[in-house]
């Protein structure tokens, strides 16, 4: 069939160092889960851009911390980056959300 893989080097493992830009929102899924999202502002490197980037914190330590949270404070984040995917009225929809680890004031 196709060449067999000896070993998977794959890693998805994230740092973020940033800036809160929305205060913290829980919300409960129609699984039942809960989960609390929140935005954080990177600068680019070497430019004067910026990325805005989703976050969700889903275990209860991480979700208690995101929620006392305050806009334009300092977090390191660590975690894993993942696309969710949903159906919306226009179809099926997508998004990068990065699953937060652990959430630090820095």
């Amino acid at each position: 069939m196709g060449k067999e893989i000896a070993k998977d080097y794959s890693r998805n493992e994230v740092l973020i160092h940033g800036r809160v830009s929305t205060v913290a929102s829980e919300k409960e899924l129609p699984s039942g889960d809960v989960v609390v999202e929140f935005r954080v502002v990177v600068g680019r490197n070497g430019s004067s851009g910026v990325d805005t980037l989703d976050i969700a914190a889903w275990s209860a330590k991480s979700r208690r911390t995101a929620l006392r949270l305050v806009e334009d404070e300092w977090v390191e984040i660590t975690g894993a980056i993942h696309r969710r995917f949903w159906r919306s009225a226009s179809g099926l929809a997508s998004r990068w959300q990065v699953e937060a680890s652990t959430i630090t004031r820095i």
